[in-house]
């Protein structure tokens, strides 16, 4: 009976955006006045040219020292390294790099032929430049363990660390490289880089225009201009189907509906939803004075219920239409991730065990047990609007009822989330290449840190591992430390430990590609902010003869 409610209310809300969309279709595709028209409009653009509807808006604009490009390619800058499609580490600005044994000093060679996009060369004073400015914006680039950059010659960086981090490689692969000479407050807004593309136009809320920046030392894109839409998911889905854009990122809802003419594209993520539990009883006050704490989600007994009553395979198939997978923690198929921490789940009698003995039993028969006259009911929170967490949060409520326990899911703003989540569960998302965040997520020294650790999680011996893990000189040195802190045996912050987190599923990027276009081999994305499909662009081409012809044409006219 659970399983059939939530199940017809996700695909009433997926319904009810489909017939939005299909209403008021013009709105959704930035006020075209009919389909034929964007289906002309698509036909008419030259074959080097995509219409893309990929992701939302950065809201800081385009300066990678205040984050831009943390969650994918930043696209108009360089970095110093980056991953392959199998997260390799590559060169990109740098040659080599060494790490000193004490891993204090680390030295970056850096390739002599690059150039800005205004054709001013690349040196390593623009690399100590860019790496001082993140580190004194206050931003989510968190370069406190940084003592200090030098640039012994032109292409030279030395970089001094105050203690051995394994994770600065994650830095080196994602801050992009800005130029000290034309680097000022407008910035963010008309970004200089030395990337495979630069910015032309920029108009709020709606789009930017970009274009191969001619002086990219790299391989070269087949595409001369991109055009991204900023559209809404349910939008980009209604654009596709006008014909107007060449790829869209679509939620899973709309995955069934054909599209003449497009292709879906199924990417695998570590894109994940889960559930974060406030780990205080109730009471307490956060840093910053809200509300910390909740009674029932700080009993151990409740959490690890939740974890075990969840049927992960049935959101996937039922929520996600099958694109997805289980998520056990916040890094699966990730070398940091522990596999040992994977369990059985969707198991409603060991959900019922653990709360039996844990003291919580249904004394008075409605359905929900209680313990010292308190009932096992608490509140799930998601960001308003967004129908994929709803439809999980609901579903995931349905299934722990039939444990017992009682989860009221409401949709907030985020800013009503942020001041209440201290004291309620809630439905959030997290996904990255770097396992910092993992640090960021469990260390006690992080807790209330913007959404970091909000529900106050603190466990000495995982901060010890966690810390064993960033002092650790190498990448490889550092992985069975992040493994041990998620369940070394004994503790852990995984579902056998102590369960700060329901992780419920790793969400596929689903994107609506355009018959013909190839794009290339991805990467596992990371959380969806930013534009992680476009990591590759070099890589993506026309490949089909028939998309090649119709073009054709258009192409000899530009």
């Amino acid at each position: 009976m659970h399983g059939i409610s939530w199940r017809k209310r996700s695909s009433q809300a997926g319904l009810s955006l489909l017939l939005l969309c299909a209403v008021g279709l013009a709105g959704c595709t930035q006020g075209a006045s009919s389909v034929q028209e964007n289906q002309a409009l698509a036909a008419s653009h030259p074959r080097d040219e995509l219409v893309l509807a990929v992701g939302t808006e950065p809201e800081g604009g385009f300066d990678p020292t205040t984050g831009w490009g943390q969650y994918g390619s930043p696209l108009f800058q360089s970095t110093l390294l980056k991953r392959d499609a199998k997260l390799q580490l590559v060169n990109d600005l740098a040659t080599d790099y060494s790490v000193s044994e004490d891993g204090l000093t680390w030295t970056v060679s850096l390739r002599d032929d690059v150039k800005f996009s205004d054709g001013e060369p690349l040196t390593a004073e623009d690399v100590k430049f860019t790496f001082e400015t993140a580190a004194s914006s206050g931003s989510v680039i968190d370069l406190t363990n940084m003592a200090e950059v030098q640039a012994p010659d032109s292409a030279t960086v030395v970089f001094t660390l105050k203690s051995p981090q394994s994770t600065f490689i994650s830095i080196l692969t994602t801050l992009g490289i800005v130029p000290e000479h034309t680097y000022g407050s407008d910035y963010a807004e008309h970004p200089v880089g030395s990337g495979p593309y630069k910015l032309v136009q920029w108009d709020k809320g709606q789009q930017a225009i970009v274009e191969a920046n001619e002086q990219y030392y790299g391989q070269k894109s087949a595409f001369r201009k991109l055009t991204f839409l900023y559209l809404d998911e349910d939008a980009a889905f209604a654009a596709a189907q006008a014909g107007s854009v060449d790829i869209a990122a679509i939620p899973a809802a709309f995955s069934k509906q054909e599209v003449s003419g497009m292709t879906l594209e199924s990417v695998k993520t570590v894109d994940n939803r889960g559930i974060m539990f406030p780990m205080q009883p109730a009471g307490g006050t956060s840093a910053d004075g809200f509300p910390a704490g909740n009674d029932v989600t700080s009993d151990l007994a409740i959490r690890q219920a939740v974890n075990v009553a969840i049927d992960r395979n049935a959101l996937v198939e039922g929520v996600l239409e099958g694109h997805g997978r289980p998520a056990y923690s916040v890094s699966d198929d990730l070398p940091w991730g522990n596999p040992d921490a994977v369990f059985a789940d969707a198991d409603v009698q060991e959900a019922k065990r653990i709360l039996t003995a844990g003291g919580w039993t249904d004394t008075d028969g409605d359905g929900v047990v209680e313990k010292n006259g308190m009932d096992a009911e608490f509140n799930l929170l998601y960001f308003a609007g967004d129908l994929t967490r709803q439809s999980i949060a609901l579903a995931a409520a349905d299934m722990a009822a039939q444990a017992g326990i009682k989860i009221n899911v409401e949709g907030k703003s985020r800013e009503e989330t942020k001041k209440q989540a201290y004291a309620n569960a809630v439905l959030f998302g997290w996904g990255s290449h770097d396992p910092l965040e993992t640090y960021n997520l469990y260390s006690s020294t992080h807790k209330g840190e913007g959404y970091y650790n909000v529900g106050l999680y603190s466990n000495p011996a995982v901060d010890s591992w966690m810390q064993q893990a960033l002092q650790a000189t190498s990448e490889e040195e550092a992985l069975p430390f992040w493994q041990k802190a998620e369940w070394d045996g004994t503790t852990g912050f995984s579902y056998q430990g102590d369960a700060p987190w329901a992780w419920l599923v790793n969400i596929d990027h689903l994107y609506l590609v355009k018959d013909g276009l190839n794009i290339g081999e991805q990467q596992i994305h990371p959380h969806g902010h930013g534009w992680p499909v476009t990591s590759n662009l070099e890589e993506w081409s026309w490949d089909d003869n028939s998309r090649s012809r119709q073009y054709s044409a258009s192409s000899d006219r530009h």
